[in-house]
C-alpha cells in the first residue's frame, strides 16, 4: 500500500535548520515492524505514525520510531506531529489556540496550538514529570578528559555536574562559555576508564547559560557512548531533565520560569525551544515546551505487506 508521508523541520522557522522529524498521518493498517523498517528506510533520527482521532476519547495515538527502535516518549515529534496534522487540515483551527490530544507510549499528552489566518504558527505541549536528582558526578578531572574539555571551563561556581532522570538518566555538565560546548569531544577511552558508566547515564547534556543568540538562555548539546563524536542529535527528550536540573539549585526560587534553548550552529541546523517550567519545590515537576515548525516535504511511500 501507499502511504502519504510528511516532513517538518522542528523547533525553527527557517528551512533546513532544527530536527526533520518525518510524519505519517493515516497509519491504523502499519503494524510495528513496518514502522521500524520506513523509519530505517527514511533515517531520520524520529518518524512518527498516527492513528485517526478516537471519537471517544478525543486522543490521537502516535508511534515513535527512530532507525534503531521504538520510543516511549519524544517531545519534537510532538511538535511535528502537530504542526502537520493542522497544516494539512486534519486538525481545523478556529481559534487562535486550538487545543489537541496526543497519546505516546508514555501516556497522553495536552497540546496547544497557535494559529495566524487558519495557519500553525506555535505548537506548546504540557507534560508533568517526576524527577530524581544525584549530586554524585564524576570529579572535574574526569568529566574533562572524556569530553576533550580543561577542567577549569567546567563550572562549578553557580552550577555543578550532576545526574538527573526523568525516567531516562542524563550526566549533565556544566561550562561558562558557549565555545566550550562547540568544541567538545566525546572520548570513548577515557569514559570507559572513568566512574561515569557506573552512573547509568549513558548520555551527557553538556550547557552553558551563555549563547551566541538573543532568542536563547542556554546553549546545549548531548554527547555519548552512543552518538558520533561530529553529531548534535535533538534535545528535547533532555529538557525535562535539565529544567529538574535547574530547580534542583538553592538560588532558584519558587515560581513560574519561562526561558529557552538552543542547540546547533546557525548554518548546521540551529534549534530553539521554547521552556516553562512551574517551580513549586516537589518531585514532580509541570513543563511546557513550544516551538515552531516548518514544512519541508511531502511524498508517498510503497510499503510491502
Amino acid at each position: 500500500m501507499k502511504y502519504d508521508y510528511y516532513i517538518a523541520d522542528v523547533f525553527t522557522r527557517q528551512i533546513f535548520s532544527g530536527a526533520q522529524i518525518a510524519v505519517f498521518p493515516n497509519a491504523e493498517t502499519l503494524n510495528k515492524q513496518q514502522m521500524q523498517l520506513v523509519a530505517r528506510e527514511l533515517n531520520l533520527s524520529e518518524t512518527v505514525f498516527v492513528k485517526k482521532r478516537d471519537k471517544l476519547t478525543g486522543r490521537r495515538v502516535m508511534r515513535v520510531f527512530s532507525p534503531q527502535r521504538e520510543l516511549d516518549f519524544a517531545g519534537h515529534p510532538i511538535i511535528a506531529t502537530a504542526f502537520v496534522l493542522a497544516s494539512i487540515g486534519d486538525i481545523e483551527l478556529n481559534a487562535a489556540i486550538t487545543p489537541a490530544l496526543f497519546e505516546q507510549n508514555a501516556g497522553a499528552i495536552e497540546v496547544n496550538i497557535s494559529a495566524e489566518d487558519g495557519r500553525p504558527t506555535f505548537v506548546q505541549f504540557t507534560r508533568k514529570v517526576s524527577s530524581i536528582i544525584d549530586r554524585f558526578a564524576p570529579t572535574t578531572e574526569e568529566l574533562a578528559s572524556f569530553l576533550s574539555i580543561e577542567a577549569g571551563v567546567i563550572d562549578t561556581k553557580k552550577y555543578s555536574p550532576r545526574l538527573v532522570s526523568c525516567g531516562f538518566p542524563y550526566l549533565i555538565v556544566p561550562v561558562f562559555n558557549y565555545e566550550t560546548v562547540r568544541k567538545a569531544r566525546f572520548n570513548y577511552a577515557t569514559w570507559s576508564q572513568s566512574s561515569a558508566p557506573q552512573t547509568a547515564a549513558q548520555e551527557i547534556l553538556l550547557f552553558s547559560p551563555k549563547t551566541s543568540f538573543a532568542d536563547a538562555n542556554f546553549h546545549a548539546r548531548l554527547l555519548g557512548s552512543r552518538i558520533g563524536i561530529h553529531e548534535d542529535p535533538p534535545v528535547g527528550s533532555a529538557m525535562p531533565a535539565f529544567a529538574a536540573y535547574l530547580c534542583s539549585f538553592e538560588f532558584m526560587q519558587k515560581g513560574t520560569y519561562p526561558f529557552s534553548v538552543d542547540r546547533g550552529e546557525e548554518k548546521h541546523r540551529r534549534s530553539v525551544l521554547n521552556l516553562e517550567m512551574d517551580h513549586k519545590g516537589t518531585d514532580t515537576l509541570t513543563l511546557r515546551v513550544g516551538g515552531e515548525a516548518v514544512l519541508v516535504a511531502e511524498g508517498k511511500m510503497t510499503v510491502p505487506d
